[in-house]
């Protein structure tokens, strides 16, 4: 695995629906921070998705609102609308490499979780993903660092990846909707300016 950045001034990516942001992007997002030294990390909530529908998709304009609103009270957080802005379906290399350009000499460090690591050779173009950043990869029950590493090496990045311990959440996007479809609070489980939102809004319901 490789040694985390060192000058602090590498620069977090972290891509999700964000359908809603919950404290579980916020606690990775704060991991990557302070594990890796970065001086910052960029929300970047998914467009179009390539692959599958966005389930319960109340529209870019509101997940945006949503995420501006949980990076909010943090000023090392940040959210770009570049998926959101781009036509047609949002490809992470595509991302990386337009923060790439934007960014000039920035180290970029792509934040994700295991079990979408170890699915990373199904992506559109993973090579380019790995080409443009590094990886961060958090911890997941039932995915080992042994295959998150025969990933890399697979796509020829062997050491381009460093594993974040992470705290548990037992919290998810999905049963976030489901609570507020019920009408049941969300307070705790996000940030209390999203859960405000999703409630004055009628978001899910």
């Amino acid at each position: 695995m490789s040694k985390s950045p060192s000058d602090g001034a590498a620069i977090g990516i972290l891509g999700s629906a964000f359908n809603p942001p919950h404290l579980g992007h916020l606690a990775l997002a704060q991991e990557a921070l302070w594990q890796l030294g970065l001086a910052e990390v960029i929300l970047v909530p998914t467009g179009q998705a390539p692959h599958k529908r966005i389930a319960d998709d109340p529209g870019c304009e509101l997940r945006m609102a949503m995420t501006r609103l949980a990076a909010a009270e943090d000023s090392r957080l940040s959210v770009s609308s570049i998926e959101v802005d781009r036509e047609g379906p949002s490809y992470t290399y595509e991302t990386l490499e337009a923060l790439a350009k934007e960014r000039g000499e920035t180290e970029l460090v792509f934040v994700m979780g295991a079990d979408a690591a170890v699915g990373l050779e199904s992506w559109r173009e993973p090579e380019r993903v790995v080409e443009q950043a590094s990886l961060a990869v958090a911890r997941r029950a039932g995915v080992s660092d042994a295959d998150v590493d025969a990933v890399m090496r697979s796509l020829g990045c062997a050491g381009r990846a460093t594993m974040l311990e992470m705290p548990q959440f037992g919290v998810s996007s999905s049963a976030v909707r489901e609570r507020a479809k019920q009408g049941r609070p969300l307070r705790y489980l996000v940030p209390e300016t999203v859960a405000r939102f999703i409630e004055e809004k009628g978001i899910y319901r």
